[in-house]
């Protein structure tokens, strides 16, 4: 029997391992490769010019130019790439709900470091400083230099659908493209590098922002509240009791790592309307130097998106809940029941705020105000989340030389001490006291407007304590008239009970 053997060509073999061996292609097949190479380029370069021509006769401008786009990226994407040493990072501007640190970080670095080399950036003022904010421009580039390494970053945007649920247009990320080799150098230095900077020079420009809910992502803006604790007005003995207790917190990171608590604290203020509440939360902002989250639960349908919203928070920030008592039943935790149809309850508010969900985070403050105290439910205010309680009174003579310092530059007048007198009297807050400075810078105008003010509130409140105690005296009259009735009736009807059982023991007889 034969068996046929296929022709192989430029090949030998050999007996000892039992492979084949090639031999090297010769001159004259190099040069038929370099030919069919040559010839196949020349097919294509008039396949593109025929198809060049015909597109720009008949095809739309709009058309030609998404088609040139996408062409150029699949030869990017498929072709270039292949041969090419240099490698790409992404740095999406969120990482699930929260911030991306490193996108934040890259974007605060690179608006101290952008050149003339850009030809196009994102220009902003705040109406409330002097100079303008330089940022890179979407699809822009720009080269920076670290440790004689060159590297090019861009910023990107993805576009999201009209109907997107959260209200935002589009997604963006910034890309860090550099050699290859050089992906640890990037990983172990220049990143690291970039956080510490952008660290430093956010301390040096010791800005705040105020930061609130648009769809389920946070929305910032800066935040220029001139409030400080020189400009409150409090008592001044609760005033350095809190600054004493905000140093011993940001103090003790190691402590609560030890004790294994989560780096936060909680405060209430309570009071009255206009006694300065949301003034003294600016003055913790401006001395703490945290981001502020301003948290409305009225925009808040379920515990699970709540916890979203939470989890997109920072770190060394306040969380605000202003009006507690007013923003959702959380007054009554055992009125609630299991079927809560997806909305927010009390337990999924306090399991957020307390729960495991409350230890992705460090350094966090926690601040609610109210004005009805008593009707909040005990677990909300317990230690260990509302830790520290401040009672916003109405104003003192202390808190009024604090206004009138700030207001009317004084801290020594004759009609001081009638106002000292007359404040201990009178149930006004520092906002109506502060409205009184307005009417006028002049001293002597303003603190006898605010005399007249306090006298007048001072009779008018004598007036309806009159009024108050002569209906009180009035309905305990009635009272009495009514008790006495009563008692009359009862009499009476003893009386007649007691001639009937006269008259039927007499019958009886």
């Amino acid at each position: 029997m034969v068996i046929p053997v296929p022709f192989i060509s430029n090949c030998h073999l050999v007996p000892n391992d039992q492979t084949f061996k090639t031999d090297p292609p010769s001159t004259k097949s190099k040069v038929g490769i370099v030919k069919r190479v040559i010839s196949t380029v020349e097919t294509v370069a008039a396949t593109a010019m025929v198809l060049r021509r015909v597109s720009r006769d008949y095809l739309p401008v709009e058309f030609r130019r998404e088609f040139r786009r996408e062409f150029e990226k699949y030869i990017a994407t498929n072709v270039l790439n292949k041969f090419s040493n240099q490698f790409t990072m992404v740095f999406n501007e969120f990482d699930g709900y929260s911030d991306n640190e490193i996108y934040n970080a890259a974007q605060l670095y690179l608006s101290t470091r952008i050149s003339s080399e850009v030809r196009r950036v994102n220009v902003t003022k705040n109406p409330n400083k002097q100079q303008f904010n330089v940022a890179m421009e979407i699809n822009e580039e720009y080269t920076d230099v670290y440790n004689g390494v060159h590297f090019t970053w861009s910023l990107l945007s993805k576009q999201l659908q009209s109907d997107d649920r959260y209200g935002r247009t589009d997604i963006r990320s910034l890309e860090l493209t550099f050699h290859q080799k050089h992906k640890d150098f990037v990983l172990n230095s220049y990143l690291p590098y970039i956080i510490n900077t952008s660290e430093t020079h956010k301390q040096n420009k010791r800005t705040v922002k105020l930061f609130t809910l648009e769809g389920s992502y946070w929305k910032s803006v800066k935040l220029d509240h001139p409030a400080t604790f020189e400009t409150v007005a409090m008592d001044a003995g609760v005033k350095e009791m809190l600054v004493k207790d905000l140093d011993r917190f940001v103090e003790r990171r190691e402590h609560y790592r030890k004790v294994g608590k989560a780096w936060k604290r909680g405060y209430l203020l309570n009071g009255p309307p206009g006694t300065g509440k949301s003034s003294l939360i600016a003055a913790i902002t401006n001395y703490l130097k945290f981001d502020i989250y301003d948290l409305d639960l009225n925009d808040i349908y379920s515990n699970s998106e709540l916890r979203r919203v939470l989890l997109g928070t920072a770190n060394r920030s306040i969380l605000v809940v202003e009006d507690i008592d007013c923003s959702v039943e959380l007054h009554d935790r055992g009125a609630q029941t299991y079927n809560n149809n997806g909305k927010l309850t009390l337990s999924g508010f306090l399991n957020s705020i307390d729960g495991i969900s409350s230890s992705c985070g460090d350094e966090r403050i926690i601040i609610f105000t109210t004005n009805r105290n008593e009707v909040l439910d005990p677990a909300l205010v317990r230690p260990g989340r509302m830790d520290v309680h401040i009672h916003m009174s109405y104003c003192t003579p202390c808190a009024l030389r604090v206004l009138v310092s700030i207001y009317l530059s004084v801290t020594e007048h004759d009609l001081l001490e009638d106002n000292d007198e007359l404040i201990c009297h009178v149930d006004v807050t520092p906002a109506e006291v502060t409205e009184q400075h307005l009417v006028d810078e002049d001293p002597d105008i303003a603190l006898g407007g605010l005399v007249e003010f306090l006298d007048a509130k001072r009779k008018k409140n004598e007036e309806a304590k009159a009024r108050l105690e002569e209906k009180e005296e009035l309905a305990a009259k009635e009272s009495e008239k009514k008790q006495q009735k009563k008692l009359k009736k009862a009499v009476a009807k003893k009386s007649e009970k007691k001639q009937q059982d006269q008259w039927n023991r007499q019958l009886d007889k």
